[in-house]
C-alpha cells in the first residue's frame, strides 16, 4: 500500500510540474492573456476578437487554450485549435472545479484543444432541475462556439449532476445528418491505456453521424455521475443504505436541492409524462437524448467503487446490482494506481442481456436498457488505502489540488484515453 501511494504522489507531482507556468496565450504571441475573463460586446480588431474568443460568460467561468493564429510576414505561426472541450461542475459546484484538469489538457494536449469550463450553472442555480440547467448548457455552448472560429469537433467532460445536465444539453444541441454512417474504433491495450487521437483496430462500431451544435461529437465522458438518479439500494451511500433514510430521502430532498431532487429521485412524475430521467433515455419531442449519445465516437463513465458518499457505484457505472464485479484493488496499469478496472459495453452485448437478471426497480431498468443503446467503456476507480478516499467524490475530479491531489492519475487516463 505505501509503494502504490508513493507512485500515486509520485505521479500527481510529475502531472503537477510546470502547471501554474502555463501560458495561455495566442501561439507566437508575446503576453500572456489572463485565464478567467467575462464575456464583452465582440471586437472587431483581429487580435481583440482572439482575446474575446478565450473568455467566458461570466468571472468563474474560463478557457484554457492557444486561441487563433499569430500572423509574422505574412506567415501563420500555428493552426486554430479544431476541438472544443467543455467541462460541467456537478451540484453547488462551479467552473474553477475543472482548473486542474483544464491546466492538465492544456499541458499535455497543447492547441489541439480549446477547454471551456462552464459556468451557467453555478453554485443555487444547480437546484434548478436538471432540464432547466441543461438549456442554460445548451446555449452556453452554442455561445461559445460563435465566439471560437475553426472549432469543427466537441467534447464533453462532466462531474456529478453536471454528467445529467450534459445528457440534457446534447439532447437539444442533436442534430442528424441524414443517410451518413460514422465507422470508428477505439483501440485500448490491457494495460488500460487507449490511443490518444489515433483510431484502433480492434472493434468497428458503426453509428448514425449527428452533430452536436452543428460539431462532430468525439468524446462524452462522465465522472461520478448518477445516471440512473439517486433512488434506491446505496445509490446514495452517505444514507448508509438505511431503508428508512433511503425512503424519506425520495419525499424530502427536493426541501435541500430543489425541482434538481425530485429529477433526482424520480419524483416529478405526473399522469401526462415520466420522470425526466425515464424521458432522457429515449428521443422524444423533448430532445434527441440517446440518438445525441450514440453519435460520439466514445462515451466513457468513471465511477468510485467505493467511498463516495454522494454517487453509487452502480448508478455512476449504469449496472445492475447483479452486474457489479467484485471490488478490486489493484490497477491495470501502474501508471494510474486508483484505475482497478476499464471495460467495454456494447449494444446488444452479453452486459446488456436480460438473462444477466434485471434491476430491482422498473425505472432503473428502463433506464439502463435505454442507456445501452450506446456503447460506453466503463472505467472503475477505487482509492482504497488513500488518505483522501472519504473525499472520493470530489478526488476522482482533482476538485482541488490541494485537497483532492490523488485523483490526478484519474485525470491523466482521462487524457491518455481521449479522442482528439
Amino acid at each position: 500500500m505505501s509503494r502504490r501511494r508513493a507512485r500515486s504522489a509520485d505521479h500527481s507531482t510529475d502531472l503537477l510540474r510546470d502547471t501554474d507556468n502555463v501560458s495561455i496565450r495566442p501561439s507566437g504571441g508575446s503576453s500572456c492573456l489572463d485565464c478567467i475573463r467575462p464575456y464583452s460586446s465582440s471586437p472587431t480588431s483581429p487580435s481583440a476578437q482572439r482575446q474575446h474568443a478565450m473568455r467566458g460568460d461570466d468571472d468563474n467561468a474560463f478557457v484554457a487554450n492557444a486561441v487563433g493564429c499569430e500572423q509574422r510576414n505574412g506567415k501563420l505561426d500555428s493552426p486554430l485549435p479544431e476541438h472544443l472541450v467543455v467541462m460541467v461542475n456537478g451540484i453547488a459546484g462551479s467552473a474553477s472545479n475543472w482548473k486542474f484538469a483544464a491546466d492538465q489538457f492544456k499541458l499535455m494536449l497543447g492547441n489541439k484543444v480549446t477547454v471551456h469550463c462552464s459556468a451557467c450553472n453555478a453554485l443555487t442555480l444547480t437546484f434548478d432541475g436538471v432540464d432547466v440547467m441543461g438549456h442554460r448548457l445548451a446555449e452556453e455552448v452554442k455561445t461559445v462556439i460563435n465566439q471560437l472560429p475553426g472549432i469543427t469537433k466537441i467534447s464533453f467532460l462532466a462531474h456529478s449532476l453536471g454528467g445529467l445536465v450534459a445528457r440534457y444539453a446534447i439532447g437539444q444541441l442533436y442534430d442528424l445528418v441524414e443517410g451518413t454512417t460514422l465507422l470508428h474504433t477505439f483501440r485500448r491495450n490491457e494495460s488500460g491505456e487507449g490511443t490518444n487521437g489515433s483510431e484502433g483496430d480492434n472493434t468497428n462500431i458503426s453509428q448514425l453521424q449527428g452533430t452536436i451544435a452543428g460539431l462532430q461529437p468525439i468524446n462524452f465522458i462522465t465522472v461520478a455521475t448518477p445516471h440512473l438518479g439517486s433512488r434506491g439500494n446505496r445509490q446514495l451511500p452517505f444514507l448508509c443504505g438505511v431503508p428508512f433514510f433511503e425512503k424519506a430521502a425520495v419525499f424530502s430532498a427536493h426541501w435541500f436541492v430543489g425541482r434538481t431532487g425530485r429529477h433526482l429521485f424520480l419524483t416529478d412524475d405526473d399522469k401526462s409524462q415520466l420522470p425526466l430521467l425515464r424521458r432522457m433515455v429515449t428521443d422524444c419531442g423533448e430532445g434527441q437524448f440517446i440518438s445525441a449519445l450514440k453519435a460520439f465516437k466514445r462515451c466513457a463513465t468513471y465511477a468510485n467503487v467505493c467511498y463516495d458518499h454522494m454517487v453509487g457505484w452502480r448508478t455512476a457505472s449504469i449496472r445492475r446490482e447483479c452486474e457489479l464485479p467484485v471490488v478490486n484493488t489493484f490497477p491495470v496499469n501502474e501508471k494510474y494506481p486508483h484505475v482497478v478496472r476499464v471495460e467495454s459495453v456494447y449494444p446488444g452485448g452479453d452486459d446488456a442481456s436480460s438473462n444477466k437478471g434485471s434491476a430491482l426497480d422498473a425505472d432503473e431498468e428502463e433506464m439502463i436498457a435505454g442507456l445501452r443503446q450506446a456503447s460506453w467503456q466503463r472505467v472503475d476507480v477505487n482509492f482504497h488505502g488513500s488518505p483522501q478516499m472519504l473525499a472520493a467524490h470530489n478526488t476522482i475530479q482533482v476538485k482541488y489540488y490541494w485537497m483532492h491531489s490523488e485523483g490526478a492519475d484519474v485525470i491523466a487516463h482521462i487524457i491518455d484515453n481521449f479522442i482528439v
